[in-house]
C-alpha cells in the first residue's frame, strides 16, 4: 500500500509539464495505468501540465480523456494566440479546468482525493518567489481545480496569478521544472521521473523582448517570482544534476529526434505524435516491470 511501506523506501512519480510539451509525459503516464503499476508508488508529483498529467492518472482516466490533446475544439478553446490582441489570457486554463474537464472531458477529482497515492500539485508563489508544494491545500474538488490552476499559471499568458489562502501563485515550471528537489527534501528514496524534454535538449534564457514585456508583469501581479523566472536556466541546471547524480532514479525522455515543442502549440498532428511518442518510450523504458505485473496477474 502507498506510504504504508516496511522497506524504508519512498518511491516518487514527477511528471514534468511545459504547456504544450506535456502531451509527451501524458503519452508516457499510458503504461503505467495499463500496466496497474500507479499502487506502486507513495506519490506523485507534477510541474505545470505535469500536474494535469498527474490528475488524470490519479483518476484513472489517462486514456478516457487522451484524445484532448489533439481534439481541435479543445486546443482552440484552451490556446488561443488571437486573445492576446483583446488582453484575455492566450492560454485559458479557467475554461480548461472549469469548463473541459467538468463538462467535455470529465476528471474524476474526487478520485483523485481518494487515491491513498499523494498528490503533491507544485506551484510557485508570487510573493516569496519559492517553490511551493500544495497538496495540503487540496481536500474537495474546488481545491483540487484551484491547485491545476495555480501549477500551470503561466506568466501573462494564462492571465493573474491563482490565488490560494490570499496568496498569489504563477506556473511550478519557473522554480521547479521537474520537482526534484522537493521530492527529495521531502524523502523520496528512488524516483521516476516522466520528461518532456529529449537528453539534447536544454533551457533557454528568456529573451530581451520577453524579458522588457514580462518585467512589468512580474512587477505588478508577482514581484517574487521574477527573479527564478531570470534564473531558470540556472534552476534547470541544478535540476538536471539532482537527477542524473540521483542512485535511484529512472529518467523517460522523448527519444532523440523528437519533435521539440513550443509552449503553444495546437496542431493535432504534432501533438497526438508526440503523445504516442510518449507512450513507446514508456514502454519500452518499463518493459520489465511491466512484464513482472502481467506475470503475477
Amino acid at each position: 500500500m502507498p506510504g504504508r511501506r516496511d522497506d524504508g523506501a519512498r518511491l516518487v512519480l514527477l511528471v514534468e509539464g511545459g504547456s504544450s510539451r506535456g502531451a509527451y509525459s501524458s503519452g508516457m503516464t499510458v503504461p503505467i495505468e495499463q500496466g496497474g503499476l500507479l499502487p506502486l508508488f507513495d506519490a506523485v508529483y507534477g510541474s505545470s501540465a505535469g500536474t494535469l498529467n498527474a490528475a488524470w492518472l490519479l483518476c484513472g482516466r489517462v486514456e478516457q480523456s487522451k484524445h484532448a490533446w489533439w481534439d481541435p475544439a479543445v486546443m482552440r478553446t484552451t490556446i488561443n494566440p488571437r486573445r492576446a490582441f483583446t488582453r484575455r489570457p492566450v492560454v485559458d486554463t479557467r475554461h480548461l479546468v472549469h469548463t473541459i474537464y467538468t463538462q467535455l472531458v470529465p476528471m474524476g477529482f474526487q478520485e483523485i482525493l481518494d487515491n491513498p497515492v499523494e498528490f503533491h500539485p507544485m506551484a510557485t508563489d508570487g510573493l516569496s518567489g519559492e517553490s511551493t508544494d500544495l497538496h495540503k491545500t487540496v481536500h474537495d474538488t474546488l481545491s483540487v481545480q484551484t491547485a491545476l490552476r495555480a501549477s500551470t499559471a503561466m506568466p501573462l499568458l494564462a492571465g493573474e496569478p491563482v490565488v490560494i489562502d490570499g496568496r498569489p501563485y504563477v506556473d511550478a515550471g519557473l522554480t521547479e521544472m521537474v520537482p526534484v528537489r522537493t521530492a527529495l527534501a521531502q524523502g523520496a528514496t528512488h524516483v521516476v521521473a516522466l520528461r518532456t524534454r529529449r537528453s539534447d535538449e536544454v533551457a533557454m534564457p528568456p529573451a530581451r523582448a520577453e524579458r522588457l514585456l514580462l518585467t512589468r508583469w512580474f512587477a505588478r501581479y508577482a514581484p517574487g517570482a521574477a527573479e527564478p523566472w531570470l534564473r531558470r536556466v540556472e534552476s534547470w541546471v541544478e535540476e538536471e544534476a539532482a537527477l542524473q547524480s540521483h542512485p535511484a532514479c529512472l529518467q523517460i525522455r522523448p527519444p532523440l529526434g523528437s519533435a521539440q515543442i513550443g509552449r503553444t502549440e495546437r496542431g493535432p498532428a504534432v501533438l497526438r505524435a508526440a503523445f504516442d511518442t510518449g507512450v513507446a518510450a514508456a514502454r519500452e523504458a518499463l518493459a520489465s516491470v511491466l512484464d513482472r505485473a502481467h506475470e503475477t496477474r
